[in-house]
């Protein structure tokens, strides 16, 4: 997604020119992406490997979760149409590194792709969690630490592996993994309204803890399931008509993507009795198994979500190669990250495996009951720092005049648009909760660190 970037900053050296004028004009042949593919891929980017855990993850704060959901959509929805506005604004691909750098400077810009990064890899190792659960239902594995750890270990570098031989063999992967990826979800978000039975829903809510509060602990983890929301924003350069059609697929994407969530979590909560799917690490088998009688359909559904995990690990993996991609070649991120091999940034996926397969290890073994929760809501609050910095980059827009010239009511719509969703990010952030957002502080002030690094260098570089 983050293929290439802004224009080079003017440290740039004029070899690193060359190369962004080369990748420029590949961007005019590769520009093919209309209106239903940009949505589709806004769809497929948000419908991950989540979905087939989440349900679980969110039982414990009762049927409550789903007003969570709703809410959710709302504030995504709000987000879209703000990446929207600043893809008409600002076309080209980067996403919210484009937009920070552009309002903001070098260190807005890399803020919001550091915290991307980031987001991207901590994403991997939820993915891995997830499909250990369902790897679980084939082969009885999470008895033993050891072996939970190996296999979460191996789905997350089988995929490295498929990027490192190239982006001919990621597409392949991604291909049979998006087709899997959809039959079992269609099968119970659908199925599962004909075996719907209230009494499984359970209490309202659970805890001891505000409905409000309720509803934002649950949303700060439901949120894994929405990332993606700004893929058509990141590969702008590469949609055909960006400044109509980008908005326009971020919010089609989006709402659809919302739809086949809020179906699949209402099956699983009526087919799967609460007590039962507090403590599921399989809940889509579990659903299925009650539709139908017996484990067959279960164990179809369990090789079918490990196989769409996988794929979106395959994809996750490329992303967390390429968010540093576009800084790199603005002199932001170490150069290393800006190589290529056989179209993909090699370094990246190495870096961003490893990353991930160290906080699998830790999360594991520090005796955390929650792991893919306690990933998840990383990733939440990594996840809104470019957020913010995009919504602000909005703000900062429409108040000092810059771009396209709009009326006195547009100009009170998108301000109101792009406040909602501001604040909608900071309740996220909240949501998260103590030990999420320290965590992610920590990673964060990383990033600056080497941020400094970075900038010294390239100071240094222009004085010499």
């Amino acid at each position: 997604m983050l293929d290439t970037g802004t224009a080079p900053a003017p440290e740039t050296a004029p070899a690193a020119d060359d190369d962004r004028n080369a990748e420029g004009r590949d961007g005019k042949h590769a520009r093919r992406f209309g209106l239903p593919v940009a949505t589709a891929l806004v769809m497929g980017n948000i419908i991950g490997g989540g979905i087939f855990l989440l349900p679980a993850s969110v039982a414990p704060y009762g049927t409550i979760s789903l007003v969570a959901f709703g809410v959710l959509t709302v504030g995504a929805i709000a987000l879209a149409l703000v990446f929207g506005r600043l893809a008409k604004r600002h076309p080209q691909t980067g996403g919210p590194y484009v937009y920070a750098r552009e309002a903001f400077g070098d260190f807005a810009g890399f803020l919001a792709a550091w915290s991307y990064w980031i987001t991207s890899w901590v994403s991997n190792a939820a993915l891995a969690v997830a499909a250990v659960g369902y790897l679980n239902v084939l082969l009885p594995i999470h008895g033993s630490t050891f072996w939970t750890i190996v296999a979460a270990l191996a789905c997350q570098w089988l995929p490295a592996l498929a990027n490192l031989a190239g982006t001919r063999y990621v597409g392949a992967v991604q291909l049979v993994s998006t087709v899997l990826k959809f039959a079992p979800l269609v099968l119970v978000a659908v199925g599962g309204l004909f075996f719907f039975d209230a009494d499984n829903l359970g209490p309202f809510q659970t805890g001891g803890d505000s409905p409000v509060g309720a509803i934002s602990a649950s949303a700060a983890i439901l949120l894994f399931s929405y990332l993606g929301v700004e893929s058509a924003s990141m590969s702008a350069g590469e949609v055909r008509d960006p400044e109509r059609n980008v908005g326009r697929a971020t919010v089609l994407g989006t709402g659809l993507a919302a739809l086949v969530y809020l179906l699949c979590t209402v099956s699983v909560f009526g087919t799967v009795a609460h007590d039962k799917l507090v403590d599921s690490t399989a809940p889509m088998t579990d659903s299925v198994n009650v539709m139908f009688g017996g484990t067959w359909g279960g164990t179809a559904v369990a090789i079918a979500a490990v196989v769409s995990i996988l794929g979106a690990l395959n994809g996750w993996t490329l992303l967390s190669a390429q968010a540093p991609y576009a800084p790199a070649k603005d002199g932001l991120f170490p150069a290393a990250f800006a190589r290529k091999k056989r179209g993909v940034p090699t370094f990246g996926v190495l870096v961003g495996v490893a990353l991930a397969s160290l906080l699998t290890i830790y999360n594991y073994t520090a005796g955390s009951e929650g792991v893919f929760e306690s990933l998840v809501l990383i990733t939440t609050f990594t996840a809104t720092v470019p957020y913010l910095l995009a919504t602000a980059a909005q703000i900062y827009f429409l108040l000092s005049g810059q771009g396209h010239r709009v009326s006195k009511g547009r100009l009170a719509r998108d301000m109101t648009l792009a406040l909602a969703a501001f604040g909608f990010s900071m309740w996220l952030v909240g949501g998260a909760g103590y030990a999420a957002v320290y965590q992610g502080v920590v990673f964060l002030f990383v990033g600056v660190l080497v941020y400094a690094w970075m900038a010294a260098r390239k100071k240094r570089t222009a004085t010499h």
